[in-house]
């Protein structure tokens, strides 16, 4: 089973790059996030006809959004709300035996203060109750797939450069720290890294606001695949999909894919 995760930035405008993303990867689950689109809205109509008959959606207005698309039924489907807000920033479903959850961790904004910045805060505790969500549940025999925009980049070649960006947000140590305490929290294994080593520069984020993304390559890794440990020997291939970045219209994320055998 090939799952693919990927911040689309909007499914209603980038819509018919999914299709795109189906004739390179042929993924057979596709997670989306920040879809930006009420659940009426959604174009199911353009899933289906590029093979994804079944749809897991959260959405709402004009933010976030989280959505679950699959070659294969999908059950079990719930959402699960963090710091007392419903705003769309997770969805699960079981499909083939794999419980799988798509999460959208908030960015946190600019200043890497939470007395300074709400955002920052709200991130933060975002964090602390995945971890405690999860904490226990690595020790039960069920397969799980965690995949999503964690809006973290924890290791130093996710980022292009480890001193300058210690003090951004999505590199800090404060964040690394927590998004560590999720990884823990059910023995997560992260399964992009399972193929390459930690030594080697690995993106899947480039800014808008660079003039030319590709010359000056000055990405970040926010965008994970995770497994649990009964998963792990399982896992055959992955892809980054990074000339989904050069796509008219592009989002500035780009499709992210692990194989489970």
């Amino acid at each position: 089973m090939r799952i693919v995760t990927w911040n689309i930035n909007s499914v209603r405008l980038r819509a018919d790059l999914v299709e795109r993303v189906a004739q390179w990867l042929h993924p057979d689950v596709i997670c989306l996030q920040e879809t930006k689109s009420p659940d009426e809205f959604f174009p199911r109509e353009a899933f289906e006809r590029f093979g994804y008959t079944h749809l897991a959606i959260s959405g709402m207005k004009g933010y976030n959004g989280v959505a679950i698309a699959s070659r294969y039924p999908l059950t079990a489907v719930r959402n699960l709300n963090f710091v007392g807000r419903e705003d769309c920033r997770h969805i699960q479903a079981t499909v083939q035996g794999i419980e799988v959850h798509n999460l959208y961790v908030p960015a946190g904004g600019d200043i890497p203060d939470p007395d300074e910045n709400k955002k920052f805060a709200h991130k933060l505790a975002f964090l602390d109750e995945i971890a405690a969500s999860f904490t226990g549940i690595g020790r039960s025999r069920r397969p799980m797939v965690l995949v999503g925009d964690l809006n973290v980049a924890p290791l130093p070649n996710d980022v292009w450069s480890h001193k300058q960006m210690l003090k951004v947000v999505s590199h800090t140590p404060i964040e690394v720290e927590k998004l560590g305490a999720v990884q823990a929290s059910a023995k997560w294994v992260d399964a992009v890294r399972h193929f390459v080593p930690p030594e080697t520069q690995l993106y899947s984020w480039w800014s808008y606001r660079a003039n030319d993304w590709e010359a000056s390559d000055r990405g970040r890794r926010l965008d994970h695949i995770w497994v649990t440990p009964k998963l792990v020997p399982s896992l055959s291939e992955y892809t980054i999909l990074r000339e989904a970045r050069g796509w008219e219209q592009a989002s500035d994320h780009v499709p992210v894919m692990v194989e489970i055998r």
